[in-house]
C-alpha cells in the first residue's frame, strides 16, 4: 500500500534533482546571453553587436537543453512550463519547483556575469550604475522598453513572442506530423529563439521568458541598480512577467485548436501486450 509518508518522499526526490537540475541549467543558458550583451554594451559595439546577443542566448539554450532534457525536459521557462501544465503534460506540482529554479539560475548567471564584466560596467558607467541614459548598464541584465512603446503595444509584443515560441515547440514533438528527432530538438529550439529575437527585438527585447527578466532585473535592485529597476517606465517590469505567460498558454491553445485538432488519429498499436503496473516500483512511480 502506498502511504502518505512515501509520496512525500517521492516528491521531495524529484523536488531535489529539479532544484539542482535547473538553476545549473539556466544558469548556463542565460551566462552566454548575458555575458554577450556585456561584452556587446561595454565596449560600445566594437566587440560585437546586436546579431552576437541574440547568437548567444540561442547557443546558450541549446547548449542548457541538452544538458537538461533528459533530467527535466529541458524547462528553461516558466512560460513554457506553465503551457505545458495547462495542457496535461506536466504536473501542475511541478510548476512551482520548475518556475522557482529557473528563477534562481537566471539571478546566479546574472551575478556571474556582473563578476565577470565587473571592471568593463564600471569603466562604462563611470561608476554609477543607472537605468537611462547613454551609460545605463541595466539592460545587460534585464529587458526595458523603448521610449516610443506604450504599454499596451509592449504587452502584445510579449504575449505574440511567447505564442509563436510555443506553437513551434509543440509541433516539435507532434508524431502525427512531422516530428524532428529528439536529437534535433535542440538546435531547432535555438533557431526559432534567434528567429524570434532577430524579429521582435526592438520593441522591448522579447524577453519571452519570465525567469529570463525577473531573476536578472532581481539582481540588479541588489546590486546597486536600486529600485529604479522596478520603478521605471511606469512600473513596466511586470509585462515581460505576466504578458508571457498569457501569450504560452494563447499559442498553446492556438496549436490544439489550428493544428492538433485536425491531424489524423493515431494507429494503435497492434500485439503489444499492456505492461504490468502492480509492481512497487511502478505505483510508485504513478502516485503522483
Amino acid at each position: 500500500e502506498v502511504t502518505f509518508a512515501t509520496k512525500m518522499l517521492s516528491l521531495c526526490l524529484c523536488c531535489r534533482q529539479d532544484c539542482l537540475n535547473s538553476p545549473f541549467c539556466v544558469l548556463l543558458s542565460f551566462l552566454f546571453g548575458c555575458s554577450a550583451a556585456a561584452q556587446v554594451k561595454t565596449s560600445r559595439e566594437t566587440k560585437g553587436q546586436f546579431l552576437s546577443v541574440n547568437m548567444a542566448f540561442s547557443v546558450g539554450v541549446m547548449s542548457a537543453m541538452y544538458l537538461t532534457k533528459g533530467i527535466t525536459g529541458a524547462h528553461l521557462n516558466p512560460a513554457v512550463t506553465l503551457s505545458f501544465c495547462v495542457l496535461g503534460d506536466v504536473p501542475w506540482r511541478r510548476l512551482v519547483p520548475y518556475s522557482l529554479s529557473q528563477l534562481l539560475g537566471a539571478y546566479l548567471a546574472s551575478g556571474l556575469v556582473y563578476l565577470v564584466y565587473y571592471d568593463a560596467i564600471m569603466d562604462f558607467s563611470g561608476g554609477v550604475l543607472t537605468v537611462y541614459g547613454p551609460n545605463e548598464t541595466a539592460s545587460i541584465f534585464a529587458t526595458y522598453p523603448s521610449e516610443y512603446l506604450s504599454l499596451g503595444r509592449s504587452f502584445l509584443d510579449q504575449i505574440v513572442g511567447t505564442a509563436m515560441l510555443m506553437l513551434c515547440i509543440l509541433s516539435l514533438g507532434e508524431t502525427r506530423n512531422t516530428p524532428a528527432p529528439p536529437e534535433l530538438i535542440p538546435p531547432i529550439v535555438a533557431v526559432i529563439v534567434l528567429g524570434i529575437s532577430m524579429s521582435m527585438s526592438a520593441n522591448c527585447g522579447a524577453a519571452i521568458n519570465p525567469a529570463r527578466d525577473l531573476g536578472p532585473r532581481l539582481f540588479t535592485l541588489t546590486a546597486g541598480w536600486g529600485t529604479e529597476v522596478f520603478t521605471c517606465y511606469n512600473y513596466w517590469f511586470w509585462v515581460p512577467l505576466v504578458a508571457p505567460m498569457i501569450g504560452g498558454v494563447l499559442g498553446s491553445a492556438m496549436y490544439v485548436v489550428f493544428i492538433e485538432c485536425h491531424l489524423p488519429d493515431p494507429e494503435p498499436p497492434k500485439d503489444l501486450a499492456m505492461p504490468s503496473t502492480t509492481t512497487e516500483d511502478n505505483q510508485i512511480l504513478n502516485i503522483w
